[in-house]
C-alpha cells in the first residue's frame, strides 16, 4: 500500500545550515499494517511523514501509494489518498464550523460540489452513529462549533474525519503529544479501534516508547535520517523499553538522546 525507495532530503543544501533529514530511507507497508515510528530529535520521523504527504519534495527517491508513483504529485492532489492527524488539535478541523459541518466536509473530499442541500437528514443520522462510537457524548452536540471542544474531543473528531473516506494511508503525527496523559490514552485507544475497524494502513509517529511498543503490528526506529531497525511479530510483542534502548545503543554506538521519550 505504501512503498518508499531510497528517499533523501537535505534542507539548506550548500550552506553552513545544511541538514540531512532523510538519508536513503526504504520502507514498505502492506495493506493493514499499523506501524509505529520512534526516534530521537532530528531522526527524520516528521520529515518522512511530510514527504509522504507531499509537504516536501524529496531530493532523490520514490514514493508509491497503492502502486501509484506520487513522488512529484502536489500535496493537494495526493490528499485524496491520505488521512492525517496533526500534533496540534487546532489543525485538523475548522474551528468556526459545527461538528456535523466538519464531518460533511471530510465526507465530500474529492467530490464535485453542486447546488443542493448541504447536509441531508440521512447524513446527520450517519454522523450521529459514528460519533456514538467515540463514547464522548458528541452525538448530541452536532451543531456545536468545533472550536468550543476540548483538545481531546477535537482530535477524536479529526480521527473520524481522517478515516471517513477510508484513506489508502493514515498518517498520525504525534497526535496525542499535546494532550494530558489521560486524554492521550483515550485518543490512542480510539485510534486503535478506528484503524482495526477499517483495516487502515497506518504510520504513527510517537515520542512515547511504551505506546510505540503497545500499539501496531510493527515498530521502526529512526536515527540520522535512516531506519535503524524494523521489528514485528513475536519480537515486538515481547519488546520492552529497555530492549529498545539497548538495540539503539548497539546499532548506533551512542546513548538514546530524547528526554521526552525517556520520561514518557
Amino acid at each position: 500500500m505504501l512503498e518508499i525507495k531510497d528517499l533523501h532530503k537535505t534542507f539548506n543544501p550548500g550552506t553552513v545550515n545544511a541538514k540531512t533529514a532523510l538519508n536513503g530511507v526504504d520502507l514498505v507497508l502492506n495493506e493493514g499494517d499499523f506501524v509505529t515510528v520512534i526516534g530521537g530529535n532530528g531522526a527524520g520521523k516528521s520529515t518522512m511523514l511530510n514527504a509522504i504527504a507531499g509537504v516536501w519534495k524529496p531530493d532523490r527517491g520514490k514514493i508509491m501509494i497503492d502502486a501509484l508513483d506520487v513522488t512529484s504529485m502536489p500535496e493537494f492532489k495526493r490528499a485524496k489518498f491520505l488521512g492525517r492527524v496533526f500534533q496540534d488539535p487546532m489543525m485538523g478541523t475548522a474551528a468556526t464550523m459545527s461538528i456535523v459541518e466538519n464531518l460533511a466536509l471530510a465526507a465530500r473530499r474529492g467530490q464535485m460540489r453542486g447546488l443542493r442541500w448541504g447536509i441531508t437528514n440521512a447524513e446527520r443520522d450517519e454522523y450521529r452513529e459514528m460519533l456514538k462510537t467515540l463514547d464522548l457524548g458528541l452525538e448530541d452536540r452536532l451543531t456545536t462549533k468545533v472550536g468550543l471542544l476540548s483538545g481531546g474531543q477535537r482530535q477524536a473528531i479529526t480521527l473520524l474525519m481522517a478515516s471517513i473516506k477510508k484513506p489508502k494511508v493514515l498518517l498520525l503525527d504525534e497526535h496525542t503529544a499535546a494532550l494530558d496523559p489521560k486524554t492521550a490514552q483515550k485518543v490512542l485507544s480510539l485510534s486503535d479501534k478506528i484503524i482495526a475497524d477499517h483495516n487502515l494502513t497506518t504510520l504513527m509517529i510517537t515520542h512515547n516508547m511504551r505506546d510505540a511498543i503497545a500499539y501496531g503490528n510493527r515498530l521502526i526506529m529512526m536515527n540520522e535520517g535512516k531506519i535503524m531497525f524494523d521489528i514485528s511479530g513475536e519480537t515486538k510483542k515481547n519488546l520492552t523499553v529497555e530492549d529498545l534502548l539497548e538495540k539503539f545503543s548497539a546499532k548506533s554506538g551512542e546513548e538514546f538522546a530524547n528526554d521526552k521519550a525517556l520520561l514518557s
